[in-house]
């Protein structure tokens, strides 16, 4: 940048550097979804392309940004985490989550018809987002109990409550006083009694939200010099649909938490 008399503005800007060897977690969320998914006709209680395309969105920003080493994602949420050891841009927050999560809206965008086909997207989607520190591993693990947690506990209200209005004849307000006080056996008995629902043989990616985490791939390539395919393995940004509140996950992948 080229010196000038006016350069001296540049010291109004606040450093917003985050604390040195910590996990960084930016966490998007959408804004104003429920209108969103009201004018999109989304299916309830879970629209299947909804969550392909926040996955989709959540892996390309993977691919762009290689700090990133696991996201996790929900509803219309997602987190990314960062290392502790990462200096992505010099760790400052606002320069972080403003590009994870521009890189999420546009991916949204540009990717909707693939997902949704011939409805059209009526109006820009608009996600928020924050960047939090958190101080050591078990914290981290905590954080995205969390966030897994809150995807169960969401997910069997609404299972129970779009299956009391779908099936039930319940209108929205019935339902939802119908559930009013009500414990997660309490939901797991009215689906199962009143609709033959097993809720433990719902699909996991309902359930237990979407870990993306970078998994060795063949990858096939064109050779630019012979022209001839070429297969190599690569780490690629993958969906798995996994329980990561318990050990298992941690131990079968020893080196996020490196």
């Amino acid at each position: 940048m080229a010196n000038s008399k006016y350069e001296y503005v540049r010291h109004f800007e606040l450093a917003d550097n985050m604390l040195p060897n910590t996990w960084l977690v930016v966490r998007i969320d959408g804004r104003g979804f429920h209108r969103f998914s009201q004018a999109h006709n989304f299916a309830k209680p879970n629209d299947r392309r909804a969550i392909d395309l926040m996955n989709r969105c959540a892996i390309e920003v993977m691919k762009d940004i290689k700090d990133i080493i696991l996201a996790y994602g929900q509803s219309d949420e997602y987190s990314f985490i960062i290392p502790k050891s990462s200096t992505l841009y010099s760790r400052r927050s606002s320069k972080i989550c403003s590009t994870i999560v521009s890189l999420f809206a546009s991916n949204y965008v540009m990717h909707w018809a693939e997902y949704f086909g011939e409805t059209k997207l009526q109006y820009a989607p608009c996600f928020d987002s924050r960047t939090v520190c958190y101080p050591n591993d078990t914290v981290l693990r905590d954080y995205l109990c969390w966030r897994q947690a809150d995807c169960h506990i969401n997910n069997l209200f609404n299972t129970t409550f779009w299956a009391l209005v779908n099936q039930g004849g319940l209108s929205e307000e019935e339902a939802e006083k119908r559930l009013r006080g009500t414990f997660s056996k309490d939901k797991h008995e009215i689906l199962f009694t009143q609709f033959s629902i097993n809720y433990n043989n719902i699909e996991p990616i309902y359930k237990k939200g979407s870990t993306i985490i970078r998994k060795k791939t063949e990858v096939t390539s064109i050779s630019p010099n012979s022209g001839e395919e070429v297969k190599r393995m690569k780490l690629v940004p993958t969906a798995i649909y996994e329980d990561i509140i318990g050990d298992a996950f941690w131990e079968a992948h020893p080196e996020l938490l490196k």
